[in-house]
């Protein structure tokens, strides 16, 4: 457009800082070059379609409505220590988790990086500024590691010192297992907390329940971490959803407490146990995961059983998925042959 650099740091602080998101509104910006934006450019937000509110606690969940009219849901989650938003960075998966909701919708296009920090400064808009969101955890709909480029640019922005400024430390980023992609993650050297979803001990059963486990074993996968652990120094945690009858076993955790082991030879891993959610035509029921928290004990494996939030308005791990969209046999075709690479 041929204008100062310094514009561009202008706009920048209205959208990130300011939360102006209307050209017209931008007052550092003179009326004409508030005109030339507006006639070349639209800044695009996601919508708030539906808002949910725990009856239970202070979780809330969001219904947003896309550009292109796709959705996804976003959750606010309440916890002494601050405020957790868990965001979408897909518009449903390719992974295909059986125990998950987003599975039976199929796969419809990467998010954005506007997309994605689009669902912090509409939640937080939502609140007043004491009750901003302090930390975010990518375990939304979608795998945020096979839409690589977009959530690595939308980190850069949402830490950036100029704009939101959040502390990579205070974002999590969990991933089904994509072992080149975890070994990438490890090359950007972020202090970001990263979470590997196990749910099985063994490769029979993940097999099963998760089918990436058939391109990349349990044995690449925890090679991959403790390539990761070795190269940034960052723990990772692993998330295994307990189901009776499936991985709950004595037998599992022995197994569990066998692999894992080796991976931090020098200090315990750690893993989230989730008693797994409902989720309509999965069939799955909780098993007992406090029971289950103890036989890993006995492995020399550190567990904790992650509190459940906002059940009643199905926002807990696994019962996310785009709610109002119509299921057609275009969304529905992708599912885990079509990840790049696979």
């Amino acid at each position: 457009m041929g204008v100062p650099k310094f514009r561009a740091k202008q706009i920048f602080r209205q959208l990130h800082i300011k939360r102006v998101f209307d050209f017209s509104d931008m007052t550092e910006l003179s009326k004409q070059f508030q005109a030339e934006l507006k006639e070349r450019f639209y800044i695009n937000l996601p919508k708030i379609e539906k808002r949910l509110d725990s009856c239970a606690d202070d979780t809330v969940k969001y219904l947003y409505r896309l550009s292109d009219g796709a959705c996804i849901e976003t959750v606010r989650m309440v916890y002494h220590h601050g405020v957790t938003a868990c965001i979408s960075t897909q518009v449903g998966c390719k992974m295909g988790c059986k125990f998950c909701a987003s599975a039976p919708l199929g796969f419809v296009r990467n998010l954005t990086p506007s997309e994605m920090l689009g669902q912090i400064y509409g939640t937080d808009a939502d609140f007043p500024p004491e009750q901003q969101i302090s930390g975010i955890v990518l375990m939304g709909i979608g795998e945020p590691l096979d839409n690589y480029e977009n959530v690595m640019q939308f980190l850069r922005l949402i830490s950036c010192k100029e704009g939101r400024n959040l502390s990579l430390r205070h974002i999590a980023l969990s991933t089904c297992g994509l072992v080149p992609m975890i070994g990438r993650l490890a090359e950007e050297q972020l202090p970001l907390t990263l979470s590997v979803s196990l749910h099985a001990a063994d490769n029979e059963t993940r097999n099963a329940l998760m089918p990436v486990n058939r391109r990349y074993p349990l044995e690449e996968l925890l090679s991959a971490c403790g390539d990761y652990f070795r190269k940034t120094g960052r723990r990772i945690t692993f998330e295994y959803a307990v189901i009776a009858g499936e991985n709950d076993s004595a037998a599992a955790a022995k197994q569990l407490g066998k692999r894992l082991r080796p991976v931090f030879p020098n200090q315990r891993p750690h893993v989230n146990l989730i008693p797994v959610n409902p989720v309509a035509g999965t069939g799955f029921q909780a098993g007992h995961a406090e029971a289950f928290r103890n036989l890993l004990a006995q492995e020399g494996v550190n567990a904790t059983v992650r509190r459940t939030l906002g059940e009643d308005i199905k926002v807990a791990c696994g019962q996310l998925r785009r709610d109002t969209v119509e299921e057609t046999e275009e969304s529905v075709v992708s599912t885990i042959e079509g990840v790049s690479g696979l």
